[in-house]
């Protein structure tokens, strides 16, 4: 018998589809969303089917009704969580690419979901300090996946939008086991590695990291609540 190392990545993508295909299954919407990023060129980084569906799950079990996303892309992610939100639940997302906004808000509008989003257009920092000057908090959920060297400064504009019980989802964390490299100079693995250190730093946070592996490969998502 093989070591459990050495199971291979297309094993991996037919479990993912085979849960997938009982517990996400295959959803004209999105499936529509996912191919209108192809044909806009966007590049195909966004969550997989599974995962969004634990998005989705997520923002069900925090029974969230206020999430921000920080981070677009073509607006897949933010589709599974609006159809987690019970009724008048809101999301806003950041998007620093206006041609990825244009794409996500098409997609959102397609999906009958537009008007549970708000698409905020801008460099994410800049957008989280008018929220946070604007009273836009407390979120009861986070999510951020978007530029992986300012996650650092995510994470610390997160704590300020958030609440105790607050929920912050970090996705790209593991980086096919990379993030273990202490001297590698990649500016992703550093910001990833910086903001794992400030979360274990962190009083006010009790966090944990779930790596994952299926249809995209090898990567994890960093989990934190907040405590006070």
């Amino acid at each position: 018998m093989a070591p459990r190392g050495h199971i291979k990545n297309d094993v991996w993508t037919a479990v993912d589809n085979y849960f997938g295909d009982l517990l996400a299954p295959v959803d004209p919407a999105l499936e529509a969303a996912w191919q209108a990023n192809r044909e806009a060129d966007l590049p195909a980084i966004e969550v997989s089917r599974m995962q969004g569906k634990l998005l989705q799950v997520l923002v069900q079990m925090t029974q969230a009704r206020r999430v921000l996303e920080i981070g677009t892309l073509g607006g897949y992610s933010t589709m599974w969580m609006a159809r987690g939100l019970p009724e008048g639940g809101r999301i806003i997302t950041l998007e620093f690419n206006p041609r990825h906004a244009e794409v996500a808000r098409k997609n959102l509008e397609n999906a009958g979901l537009l008007h549970r989003v708000e698409i905020h257009l801008g460099r994410a920092v800049d957008s989280l300090q008018v929220l946070h000057a604007t009273g836009a908090g407390p979120f009861d959920l986070i999510f951020i996946d978007a530029d992986k060297p300012s996650n650092p400064q995510y994470l610390e504009w997160a704590l300020k939008l958030a609440r105790p019980g607050t929920a912050i989802v970090v996705d790209n964390v593991v980086r096919d086991g990379k993030v273990t490299e202490a001297d590698n100079t990649d500016a992703d693995i550093v910001g990833t590695r910086r903001m794992t250190e400030l979360m274990a730093a962190e009083p006010r946070l009790s966090a944990t990291v779930v790596q994952i592996v299926g249809a995209k490969g090898y990567d994890g998502f960093a989990l934190a609540v907040v405590l006070s």
